[in-house]
């Protein structure tokens, strides 16, 4: 299940020419000296935007964004960044208001699928939203003591997608999360735990990033349609394992389910449920899996199918891309938002991420 990769153009502004442009209805100059990082450094901030994007030059790392949202008159604005991600949902200032919002994110080369192109080096910021304004911005190494990983391995599901309209959770999760949390998403599409175990671009380089305390949110089983019991369970254990070792927390997920009705408006069948050809009930391994190895379980199945069934064969189809690709599999923008939003909720009702770490609206 590989959907099609293609690159999404973004506008990169860098250096001193922007400094003096009108942001928010407001002419801004760089920013002051005074500001500055703990290694004494300037802070980066609005000299590297435009109205409508930022370019941060940054290697490889976890970064703290502040902003300051509003401008004369009343806004809306929303913050994406890099391979399309959502870090921080459309926000409301009344006209003359300041509002602030902080997030941390992670920056990595490639930037959106492991397997998939580099894309551009650096920190790159969307400035969007209903009637944007951007006020200020300062950009800061994350202090690692203070900021925990969440770390994801998955599928299409669950990966960067780089063309709209497919959208996968993780990529949507970011926005549900306050400074000091990041999310590192390694999902790839197409992958299964065979293929993904066996790619050293995928496993060996979420093995190596974990650091202790970190978590590392576990879901594939759409692409694993020939494997089998025995198999899928012993994957499942090897990353448990391997995510252990190197002191993090590893976190099973079961799959979301495919939008497959029966004629009785239930998800009860085994193409919604993603039991496969050799009759392997995915979500029951994992939550075996997840049991006997003490492992903390989100069950996105379970929840994924009560929201599906909620809103019935009809309004279901907003949260997939049934009208735009007859495809019952992969989410839209604002399925993959209601899904990252479920995942947000598990983790803290289990108590994985307190409740001040996130965002409810």
């Amino acid at each position: 299940m590989r959907t099609r990769r293609r690159r999404t153009a973004q506008t990169v502004v860098a250096g001193a020419a922007a400094a003096a442009t009108v942001v928010g209805g407001l002419g801004l100059s760089s920013a002051p000296a005074a500001a500055r990082t703990r290694d004494h450094r300037p802070a980066l901030g609005m000299e590297n935007c435009t109205a409508t994007a930022c370019h941060f030059d940054l290697p490889p790392g976890t970064y703290d964004v502040h902003v300051r949202l509003g401008g004369e008159s009343a806004s809306r604005t929303a913050i994406g960044g890099e391979t399309r991600r959502t870090l921080l949902a459309e926000t409301a200032a009344g006209a003359g208001q300041r509002v602030g919002r902080s997030f941390t994110v992670d920056v990595r080369t490639p930037e959106g699928e492991p397997t998939g192109p580099d894309g551009s080096p650096g920190l790159d910021l969307t400035i969007g939203g209903a009637a944007p304004a951007l006020a200020d911005i300062r950009v800061t190494p994350a202090a690692g003591r203070h900021t925990r990983q969440i770390l994801l391995v998955g599928d299409s599901t669950v990966c960067d997608q780089p063309g709209d309209p497919y959208s996968g959770w993780g990529q949507h999760l970011p926005q549900y999360l306050r400074k000091g949390v990041s999310v590192a998403n390694h999902a790839d599409s197409g992958e299964s735990t065979v293929s993904y175990l066996g790619n050293p671009r995928l496993w060996d380089t979420v093995r190596s990033s974990v650091r202790p305390g970190d978590l590392v949110l576990i879901q594939l089983a759409h692409n694993d349609k020939t494997t089998d019991e025995a198999t899928y369970r012993a994957n499942l254990e090897t990353m448990v394992a391997g995510v252990r070792a190197e002191g993090g927390e590893p976190v099973l997920v079961t799959p979301v389910v495919r939008r497959w009705f029966n004629a009785d408006g239930t998800l009860d069948n085994d193409t919604a449920l993603l039991v496969n050809g050799l009759g392997v009930d995915h979500p029951a391994v994992v939550r075996a899996v997840a049991s006997a190895a003490g492992v903390p379980l989100i069950d996105l199945t379970a929840r994924t199918r009560a929201l599906v069934e909620s809103l019935g064969p009809e309004g279901s189809k907003a949260l997939y891309l049934y009208d735009e690709k007859r495809d019952n599999t992969h989410t839209s923008p604002h399925g993959a938002t209601r899904f990252a939003a479920l995942v947000r909720d598990a983790l803290v009702l289990g108590r994985l991420v307190p409740e001040g770490r996130v965002r409810r609206g």
